[in-house]
C-alpha cells in the first residue's frame, strides 16, 4: 500500500481517491494490516502520547459530562500531523449510553434540522422518536419491516445550522445550541489545551453499514484556529486523514464506540473521509456489554440515567449502526457574520444535498449511503 501511495504522489494522482475506494471496496475486502489502531498497541514509528491539561478540568466536571479523570485517558498525537490529537475512548463506563439516546431521541427534535425536512412536512419529522422507538423494540420487527424514520436519518444539524447549498454559516439560521453537548465539548477542548471553546454548531452523522463519509475539508466555520471535535459511537469506521492536497496519501486509523478526535492547528484543515463502517461480529457482544447504561446509584454523580425502554430501542439501533457528534466554533472573538449579498445560488435537487461526490471535492451529492461531513 505504501509503494502503491509513493508511485501515485510521484505521478501526480488523486492519491487519496484511490485509497479510499481501496478501503471502501467489498469484494475483496480491504487488508486492515496497516490501519493504526489505538486501542491496542499502536505503532511507536507512528503514534506518540499526546500532552493533556489534567488541572484544567477537574476529577468532578469530568464525571458530570461522563468522563474519566483526564489524567486516565490515553491520548495520541500523529506523526506528520501536528495539532491532532485522538483520545481513545476516554468516556466513564455506563455512560456512553446517555450520548447514544441524546443523538437518537433529544438533538433530533425540532427546531434542530435533519435530512428528512428536506421531502418531509415538519410535522411529520417533529418527534422522530417516538415514530421510531416503539418499531424498533418490537420483537416481530424483520427485514420486510419497513424502515423507522430513525434509520433514514442520515444527519441533523445543531446551533448555527450549515447551509448544504452556499456552505456557509448564517446568524438567521440558528437554534440553541444543547447545553449538555457544551459541556462535553468544552471540558475535551480544556484538556486539549483550548479553554473557552464555545460549541457553536454541530453536525451528527448517522451511519448505517453501507453508509460512507466523502473526501473533504471542514472550512466553513469563519475562524480556524479553534478545533473541531468529533465523538464516535456503536459500530467502528475507518478513519482517513490525509495532507493539505488530494495528492497526499492519507493515514487510516480505525475509530471504535467512545473514541474522540481533535483537529487543531495545522490538522484543522486536512482532508480527511470515512470510507467504510466495520459491524460487530455476529454473536459478538462486547460493543453491547461495554454501551450497558450504568445503574441509576452509579449515574448519580454523572449524567441523568436512560431507561430501560429507551435503551431497548437505542441498542437495537446502535447493533447495526454508528453515530458521530462533530463540534465547532464558528466565529472567534469579536467575529460576526458578513452582511451577505441576495443569494445567486441555485438550489440543488434535494436529493444531491450534503451528501459526496467522488470524482470533484467541490461537489458533494448526497446517496443513501452517504453521510454529511464530519471530523
Amino acid at each position: 500500500m505504501a509503494k502503491m501511495a509513493a508511485y501515485m504522489v510521484e505521478s501526480g494522482e488523486d492519491v487519496f481517491r484511490k485509497m479510499f475506494k481501496f478501503y471502501k471496496r467489498r469484494d475483496p475486502p480491504p487488508d486492515l494490516r496497516g490501519v493504526v489502531d489505538f486501542s491496542s498497541e499502536p505503532p511507536a514509528d507512528k503514534v506518540a502520547p499526546a500532552h493533556l491539561d489534567a488541572a484544567a478540568v477537574s476529577d468532578e466536571e469530568a464525571a458530570r459530562v461522563g468522563l474519566r479523570p483526564v489524567r486516565d485517558w490515553r491520548a495520541f498525537s500523529l506523526q506528520g500531523f501536528p495539532g491532532f490529537i485522538f483520545i481513545s475512548n476516554p468516556f466513564l463506563r455506563g455512560s456512553q449510553p446517555f450520548w447514544v439516546r441524546q443523538c437518537l431521541k433529544t438533538y433530533p427534535q425540532k427546531p434542530n434540522v435533519c435530512n428528512l425536512d428536506l421531502h418531509m412536512s415538519a410535522c411529520d419529522t417533529q418527534d422522530i422518536w417516538a415514530k421510531s422507538a416503539p418499531v424498533l423494540r418490537s420483537p416481530s420487527s424483520g427485514r420486510n419491516q419497513p424502515k423507522t424514520l430513525l434509520e433514514k436519518l442520515h444527519w441533523v444539524t445543531l446551533g448555527y445550522h450549515y447551509n448544504w447549498d452556499t456552505k456557509t454559516y448564517s446568524a438567521d439560521n440558528h437554534t440553541p445550541f444543547p447545553a449538555d453537548l457544551h459541556s462535553l465539548s468544552a471540558r475535551v477542548a480544556s484538556a486539549c489545551g483550548f479553554p473557552g471553546f464555545r460549541s457553536e454548531a454541530a453536525i451528527l452523522n448517522y451511519y448505517r453499514p453501507d453508509s460512507s463519509l466523502g473526501i473533504h475539508v471542514d472550512e466553513s466555520e469563519l475562524d480556524h484556529t479553534r478545533p473541531l471535535l468529533s465523538f464516535s459511537f456503536g459500530q467502528s469506521a475507518i478513519f482517513l486523514l490525509g495532507g493539505t492536497r488530494r495528492q497526499d496519501p492519507p493515514t487510516a486509523m480505525l475509530v471504535h464506540s467512545g473514541d474522540v478526535m481533535v483537529m487543531s492547528g495545522q490538522s484543522r484543515l486536512l482532508y480527511h473521509a470515512v470510507p467504510r463502517i466495520l459491524p460487530t461480529p455476529r454473536g459478538h457482544g462486547a460493543l453491547l456489554e461495554d454501551l450497558r447504561p450504568a445503574s441509576p446509584q452509579q449515574a448519580a454523580a454523572m449524567l441523568e440515567p436512560v431507561s430501560e425502554e429507551d435503551w431497548m430501542a437505542c441498542s437495537v439501533y446502535i447493533q447495526k449502526s454508528r453515530l458521530n457528534m462533530t463540534v465547532r466554533q464558528v466565529l472567534g472573538a469579536g467575529q460576526s457574520f458578513p452582511v451577505a449579498p441576495p443569494s445567486s445560488v441555485t438550489r440543488t435537487d434535494k436529493s444531491e444535498i450534503g451528501g459526496y461526490h467522488d470524482e470533484d471535492p467541490g461537489k458533494r451529492k448526497r446517496s443513501d449511503s452517504d453521510s454529511a461531513n464530519e471530523t
